[in-house]
């Protein structure tokens, strides 16, 4: 099979394109591989799931060369290969899109695709080669992008363009994606899978890992199952469902659609009116945002990250003070002149899950049993006493690690030794026990296994349920899809337009992610 890559054309007779046999990888006492085995085919699209912790990324840095293997072995093509570096695994045309881009951002395209291929000293051999390499994959596989464009003044799915384009000019012929679709619109979503496609169709080999099982059946071809650092199952994907891959990842049955009713809306909790913020050097990140929140529903924000949703979050928090507009708050009126604290909103009674759980979230060095109290160190949890009551303190924690499924179930555990998913259990107990008559909920399930997002979200809707007024920001279209009543898109600070759920699509949704308005995108 003839592969066109930036190095020529490669023969190659096996029919696979990365063999991994018993690849075993340890860190201490945790075994994050055992005894791996598997098969990738030339020129297929292999997708890998697997929950948090399970071992998919450890196993793809070993084939990135980031790790190396305690034991096993790696053929590329059908030849035994060491990877020791990721200088080996590039000269053996593995290349790696990583999660969070590896660009610069105050570099132009061009200078990013040139980087470590800069040519002559005067750089003009250089350019040249690069502008006609640019043409040719702009030719070849739709890779269109501005040369001269700064890259921090792109949006995320060009950014992620211009790490394929490296990669492929670097002679890659067997493409690492890791979650690539996280930040990106539908659109841009289509737009990558059409690449992947056109590249496979050249020859290329990709391996996908990603969460996100219906972009598993859309694009792969095979799929392979990890589950505590073991391969449980490959399928061919046209021979599987979503269900099944679901229930070989978590091993059992997980219900992979949220069940609620109809919400039962009630009084008008948080209304906000012509809410406006400006950076320090007088840029605007919100503008114009007015809408209302009601008790017993879930108003979802969409929009691609940096929109001014984190901004708007950090304001109902109390992390922030707006320069324009008003908001009411159950009953309390607050403008720039009478801002209000963190402290003062909680005791209002809003609660707020931070999207970055590790910065605002926990404090990591500290155990379980304490984090659970923070924010409520000063009532009943703690004791009655001057001092803190260490005993009602464990037992608290111990009734809110059983009762959300935290695991280990160990309150001395410091929070950094717990699972992502884990982190994010212990900072929704703390903050939907205290029964929020507003919640404000900033990437519940982010980076969290299939598992975990079950529970997550079963635990919203139960919240909204009992009547708590919940704004929930994500990402994740399909999270805010099945758990809004409501859906407010934002772009570039704005409010591109509110639609009832009922009315909602994903292909409206992208479009108004996009900027585009919403009676247009209908």
């Amino acid at each position: 099979m003839a592969i066109k890559t930036g190095k020529g054309d490669v023969e190659t007779t096996s029919p696979f394109a990365i063999e991994l046999q018993n690849v075993c990888k340890s860190f201490g006492r945790v075994q994050a591989n055992r005894n791996i085995s598997l098969a990738v085919e030339n020129a297929a699209i292999h997708g890998i799931v697997g929950e948090n912790g399970a071992g998919k990324s450890t196993l793809m840095n070993i084939l990135f060369g980031l790790h190396s293997a305690d034991s096993g072995s790696i053929l590329i093509d059908g030849k035994p290969v060491e990877i020791r570096s990721s200088a080996d695994a590039i000269s053996l045309g593995i290349g790696m899109v990583h999660q969070h881009f590896m660009l610069v951002p105050n570099f132009t395209v061009l200078e990013n695709i040139m980087l470590g291929r800069e040519g002559d000293m005067l750089l003009k051999d250089g350019i040249a080669s690069t502008m006609r390499e640019l043409e040719e994959l702009e030719t070849e596989y739709g890779m269109q992008v501005n040369p001269h464009a700064k890259v921090e003044d792109l949006p995320v799915g060009t950014r992620q363009r211009i790490e394929i384009i490296k990669a492929i000019r670097g002679g890659a012929r067997i493409l690492i994606l890791d979650e690539p679709t996280g930040v990106l619109t539908p659109q841009e979503t289509d737009s990558l899978f059409a690449i992947l496609r056109a590249l496979r169709a050249r020859g290329v080999t990709i391996i996908l890992i990603t969460h996100k099982l219906a972009e598993i059946m859309a694009i792969t071809d095979s799929v392979s199952i990890i589950r505590d650092g073991k391969i449980v199952g490959s399928r061919e994907t046209s021979k599987t469902n979503s269900g099944e891959l679901a229930e070989l990842m978590v091993g059992r049955e997980v219900l992979l659609r949220v069940e609620k009713n109809a919400a039962s809306t009630g009084e008008t909790r948080l209304s906000v009116n012509g809410l406006g913020l400006s950076s320090n050097d007088g840029q605007p990140l919100l503008t114009e945002i007015t809408f209302d929140l009601r008790a017993g529903e879930i108003l979802g924000v969409a929009g691609v990250a940096g929109n001014g949703q984190s901004e708007l979050m950090e304001v109902f928090a109390g992390m922030r003070t707006f320069d324009t507009g008003q908001m009411e708050i159950l009953g309390d009126q607050i403008d720039s002149k009478h801002p209000k604290h963190p402290d003062s909103m909680r005791k209002t009674g809003l609660g707020h899950i931070p999207e970055d759980r590790h910065q605002h979230g926990l404090v990591l060095n500290f155990e379980a049993s304490e984090n659970l109290v923070f924010g409520f160190h000063h009532t009943e949890l703690t004791g009655n006493g001057l001092l803190m009551d260490q005993k009602s303190i464990r037992s608290h924690a111990e009734t809110m690690i059983e009762r959300f499924d935290v695991r280990p179930a160990n309150p001395d555990l410091p929070a950094k030794n717990f699972s992502g998913g884990n982190q994010q259990k212990l900072v929704i107990a703390r903050e939907m026990n205290a029964e929020p008559k507003v919640l404000i909920v900033g990437q519940p399930t982010r980076g969290v296994d299939i598992g975990a997002i079950e529970f997550i979200h079963k635990q919203l809707v139960a919240l909204r349920d009992k009547g708590c007024a919940i704004l929930l920001v994500s990402v994740e279209l399909d999270e805010i899809l099945a758990l809004s009543d409501r859906i407010m898109v934002m772009n570039e600070g704005r409010i591109v337009g509110v639609l009832d759920s009922a009315d909602a699509t994903e292909r409206r949704i992208g479009l108004m992610m996009a900027g585009i308005a919403k009676e247009e995108a209908a």
